[in-house]
């Protein structure tokens, strides 16, 4: 029977090595970096951030398993108390607050774009990096920030989706930014990808 997941398998069997914990650490502190200009709050309860651009490279680069384990490592510490969320938010209330479906949607969002971009461990090509950071990056971000951002708040799913949109342009441009610089590194400095493939 054939593997249709063979990236996903694959790394899930490797055990983490130095290297690996590395890479984690590293993303999880440049999504901390990412929310230092603060954010911006436009027609809404949710900001908008530059973190959004971290959880993109983070699942392009370190796949489906180490992406989502660098933005669980990085929640984690958000929970504990340190302030690395934009604003310098951080504490568990910002899990009940109306930002977090959008915080889950972070761990799930790098693991999908992850699969996507390293399906069948093969070299990350330009059409399957903007799919996987446009499917990830936002539409599963969204999926799980926009229903529960209308559940805290007791908002109508309609009108949340609606002021949500306010987010696209500038997750467009986040997307467009993240696999241009994708497809520089697969060019020019292929060893920053954890290779899967020759």
């Amino acid at each position: 029977m054939t593997d249709i997941f063979p990236a996903v398998h694959a790394t899930a069997r490797r055990r983490l090595d130095a290297t690996d914990i590395a890479r984690v650490a590293v993303f999880a502190g440049i999504i901390a970096v990412l929310g230092l200009p603060g954010a911006v709050t436009i027609f809404g309860a949710v900001p908008i951030t530059a973190q959004t651009f971290g959880v993109m490279l983070a699942g392009v680069i370190l796949g489906p398993w180490l992406g989502a384990l660098s933005m669980t490592v990085f929640l984690g510490l958000v929970a504990v108390g340190l302030p690395l969320l934009s604003g310098g938010r951080g504490g568990l209330g910002v899990f009940v607050g109306p930002s977090a479906g959008y915080l889950i949607g972070f761990v799930v969002g790098a693991f999908v774009i992850g699969l996507i971009v390293h399906a069948g461990l093969r070299k990350p090509t330009l059409w399957r990096t903007a799919t996987g950071i446009i499917v990830g990056g936002i539409a599963v971000v969204y999926a799980f920030g926009i229903p529960l951002q209308a559940l805290i708040t007791r908002l109508p799913l309609p009108e949340t989706f609606l002021t949500s949109l306010v987010f696209l342009p500038g997750d467009l441009i986040k997307a467009v930014l993240a696999t241009a610089i994708t497809m520089t590194l697969v060019r020019a400095y292929p060893r920053a990808f954890r290779r899967t493939w020759a």
